[in-house]
């Protein structure tokens, strides 16, 4: 800005006002500067400027990134999630910057508020630092987290029932003839871990308790699952349906499976979770848990904006539902 301040023969605030637009200066002097800026590859700084005039109309959604797992924004759970918040924020005239962070540094999505670069923040789940989280909403960043609601929480969450939706696969599978349900899911993250109670309280409910050797702690890679399923077929572990804790992983193992000769759903009925667009049409076609992916971005930006707005923060739980199709043994949906 000092640059074309002395170009055009102008004070730097007169720069500030002529590309800002003001009426204070003539037409033809705001012409020269503008003139002069794109010339120069002058941008504004938006982040300084949102701090100097004391407004943003950019929420950050921030997605984590855990180098173990390696999910990257190719997931279809995260491009639904992103898509509906896209949504919701343009409906609502907000702009929205999209950006990651490291999984173990989930404090450092608070930059993207300090810095002025956004007025608040979304983040896509809660991973394994609830503590970090806490920490943030002390320190009075505006923030919401898709996830699960956690004992001696001070922040918001946005989330699917994951105790109900892990009961409710279980208990479909149980009813459909299902004794050795096997689990597979990361359960240290905590909506994973909500899953795999819904699964034990299924068996409860059903009189029946479930083998620990069948609850088996599988991150999102595609080869640990594989692995997995060959460990336990070299050790002899059987098991008659599968409960998987995402759709891809419910997809992974059942391509595993029939690499071994094991047949969907005649010798292995499974079920996955998410409902992904990909779900109705994998072969056999995929039971599963739905997640209220629409409702949720709605949810998430309406709980952030209250936020801003002064309210107290508040979480909210979405209702989950089972849709079943062929994968375990049925094809229709309910």
């Amino acid at each position: 800005m000092a640059d074309i301040a002395r170009l055009a023969g102008v004070s730097v605030s007169t720069v500030s006002r002529a590309l800002a637009g003001s009426a204070l200066v003539n037409a033809e002097t705001r012409g020269r500067i503008a003139e002069l800026a794109r010339s120069l590859n002058y941008s504004i700084n938006i982040g300084a400027q949102n701090l100097r005039l004391g407004h943003n109309n950019t929420v950050a959604v921030i997605v984590p990134y855990d180098p173990n797992t390696r999910q990257h924004l190719s997931d279809p759970f995260f491009l639904s999630l992103i898509g509906s918040l896209a949504d919701a924020l343009t409906e609502r005239g907000h702009d929205m910057l999209l950006t990651r962070v490291d999984a173990d540094r989930l404090d450092q999505a608070a930059q993207v508020f300090h810095t002025g670069r956004a007025m608040g923040i979304v983040l896509v789940g809660q991973w394994r630092h609830h503590d970090q989280l806490n920490s943030m909403a002390v320190q009075g960043v505006p923030f919401v987290v898709w996830g699960a609601q956690l004992p001696q929480q001070l922040y918001a969450t946005v989330g699917g029932n994951n105790l109900a939706g892990g009961r409710l696969a279980t208990a479909h599978l149980l009813a459909g003839g299902a004794r050795r349900v096997l689990f597979m899911g990361d359960a240290d993250l905590p909506e994973i871990g909500q899953r795999r109670a819904g699964w034990l309280a299924a068996h409860a409910d059903a009189g029946l308790v479930a083998d620990a050797s069948l609850s088996r702690s599988v991150p999102f890679v595609t080869e640990r699952i594989q692995q997995e399923l060959a460990l336990l077929q070299q050790h002899g572990v059987a098991f008659d349906a599968l409960f998987a804790a995402s759709d891809l992983m419910a997809m992974t193992a059942i391509s595993a499976l029939r690499q071994r000769g094991v047949r969907v759903p005649e010798d292995v009925r499974v079920v996955g979770y998410d409902d992904i667009a990909l779900a109705e049409h994998f072969h056999p076609p995929l039971s599963t848990v739905r997640q209220p992916i629409a409702d949720a971005g709605q949810a998430l930006v309406q709980s952030l904006l209250s936020q801003l707005a002064g309210e107290r923060r508040h979480s909210t739980q979405l209702a989950t539902a089972l849709v079943v199709r062929d994968s375990s043994g049925a094809a229709r949906a309910a």
